[in-house]
């Protein structure tokens, strides 16, 4: 894995983490199969994990829950909006997930075979977020919808 890649997990982290807020694999729609959701990775030196942040295409639905929580609280950091190969994305930090090599499927790679990447400016920023929101979930403010530290504790068991 590569930190500021996209990566594709494996129907086993799900099976292995059982958590309501996980968001879990969606493999066929319609008669297509997919891959989704797709997840932004930044590493954290202090665990030796990365950690996953799902993106999602419904940026109008996200949009709203980001304007009420500016409405409601001034700020939101669980919310990034950025683009992916040309499209306008909503980063969900409030769901994003600790995970290690094992359980990744795939990489997230463009029709040329490709890595798919962010500007670094919203990289940047992205990161920034995150680890605040981490810092603050670990201090007991409840930013993020699954339990992640249960799942961060065993994966640094298994490292």
């Amino acid at each position: 894995m590569d930190k500021g890649c996209f990566y594709f997990i494996k129907n086993e982290y799900f099976e292995e983490f059982k958590d309501p807020f996980l968001m879990t694999n969606k493999e066929r729609v319609g008669e297509e199969t997919h891959n989704r959701p797709c997840f932004y990775a930044f590493y954290e030196e202090k665990t030796k994990l990365f950690w996953m942040i799902p993106f999602s295409s419904k940026v109008d639905k996200f949009k709203k829950i980001y304007n009420d929580k500016i409405s409601k609280y001034k700020v939101c950091d669980t919310i990034m909006f950025g683009n992916v190969l040309g499209h306008e994305k909503a980063f969900l930090l409030q769901n994003m997930c600790p995970i290690i090599d094992k359980y990744i499927l795939n990489e997230y790679r463009d029709i040329n075979n490709i890595p798919v990447r962010v500007e670094e400016i919203f990289e940047k920023e992205l990161i920034s977020k995150a680890k605040k929101v981490l810092t603050l979930y670990r201090k007991g403010i409840k930013l993020i919808f699954p339990n992640v530290q249960i799942i961060e504790n065993k994966l640094v068991k298994l490292l």
